[in-house]
């Protein structure tokens, strides 16, 4: 989870910011960021949206940290 948390910190979040953007619990998403424990699929979803990045890349599946193109609702 070290990508995690150094994109937290570039972007000069706190985890109760993070909080605030995702809806998870700052002991949790401590808890997350620390590899004691792992996110649901929406909690991963969240969190890459705040952090402005994919979940392929929290999940180290690439080391592109751009997001994909969003698809534009209608």
């Amino acid at each position: 989870m070290s990508r995690l948390k150094e994109l937290r910190k570039e972007k000069g979040y706190t985890q109760v910011k993070m909080q605030l953007l995702t809806g998870i619990d700052q002991s949790d998403y401590s808890k997350i960021e620390n590899g004691k424990r792992y996110y649901t699929f929406e909690q991963c979803r969240k969190i890459a949206l705040a952090l402005e990045t994919s979940m392929d890349y929290l999940a180290e599946l690439t080391d592109e940290k751009k997001p994909y193109p969003r698809i534009v609702k209608k």
